[in-house]
């Protein structure tokens, strides 16, 4: 396992920080702008998906790496494995662009956006406007936003800018405070991680805590730590409509697979695709 500094979510933050200056100094936001404008999201399919009532509906993830486990997968292929959930009855994609503690890139987003046509979730830890840009010109349909990562006014700032282009946000939530400050800010999509960003430490009793505050109309998803199916029938039970899995399924010799044979366990039948369902 990787030693995790004492707060990771603050090294990864700065760090973003840090990123996202050189990105602006690389790229003036006029000529991003115009490479945004030429993507259609589909940010209101992507919550769509999340909330179908006939299917466990699965947001599956693509990383080679994590700051928990190290290194997941050393043969990393975002494109054949994000074809193969597809495939599998994935309600969504998320795909890890950070660099610097998950190996993931916005390349390896564009040639996820490419390579399917269900949504695509561009997960990474959005601090400034110009990375929902960055998603929006790399096929993103949705973005996430941290609450523990944010001000509140830098949340509802975030949640105001990716919906005028067209993203949905899904805003992630640790503990019962923060799921306020979501609700406050006007989320629709609240993600409920099981794990701690500060200490990396899983414990599924997050989700069991906060589905109660969830309120009708707001789609719950949880994340992190879901490993069996149990574990999904009970969240399903308190209320989750969606989850999001990623580690589950990266260290399976066949990730495509192992998410089919988890939904077949659910005697769930598969996502029923259409052409146009996705994202441009």
């Amino acid at each position: 396992m990787t030693n995790a500094p004492p707060d990771l979510l603050g090294a990864i933050v700065a760090a973003t920080q840090s990123r996202v200056e050189a990105a602006i100094a690389g790229e003036p936001r006029a000529a991003l702008e115009r490479r945004a404008m030429a993507r259609t999201p589909n940010g209101a399919g992507f919550t769509a998906r999340l909330s179908r009532p006939d299917t466990v509906n699965i947001i599956a993830e693509c990383k080679r790496r994590s700051p928990s486990r190290g290194v997941l997968r050393s043969a990393y292929d975002p494109v054949a494995i994000a074809a193969a959930y597809e495939r599998a009855g994935a309600a969504a994609i998320s795909v890890l662009t950070e660099p610097g503690f998950f190996d993931g890139s916005l390349l390896q987003l564009v040639a996820v956006r490419d390579a399917v046509t269900i949504p695509v979730l561009r997960k990474d830890f959005m601090v400034h406007e110009y990375q929902l840009l960055e998603a929006r010109a790399a096929g993103a349909d949705a973005i996430l936003l941290i609450v523990s990562a944010l001000s509140d006014a830098d949340l509802r700032r975030l949640l105001d800018d990716a919906r005028s282009l067209g993203l949905a946000a899904l805003v992630e939530v640790h503990d019962l405070e923060e799921c306020d400050r979501a609700l406050g800010a006007g989320a629709s999509l609240i993600g409920v991680n099981n794990r701690n960003l500060r200490t990396l430490d899983v414990d599924l009793d997050a989700s069991r805590v906060i589905a109660a505050r969830i309120p009708k109309g707001v789609i719950g998803i949880s994340e992190s730590g879901l490993k069996t199916p149990a574990d999904l029938a009970a969240m399903k039970a308190l209320g989750y409509q969606a989850f999001l899995m990623g580690e589950r399924f990266m260290v399976d010799p066949d990730p495509g697979a192992a998410l089919a044979g988890l939904l077949r366990s659910l005697d769930t039948p598969l996502a029923h695709r259409s052409p146009g369902e996705g994202g441009a």
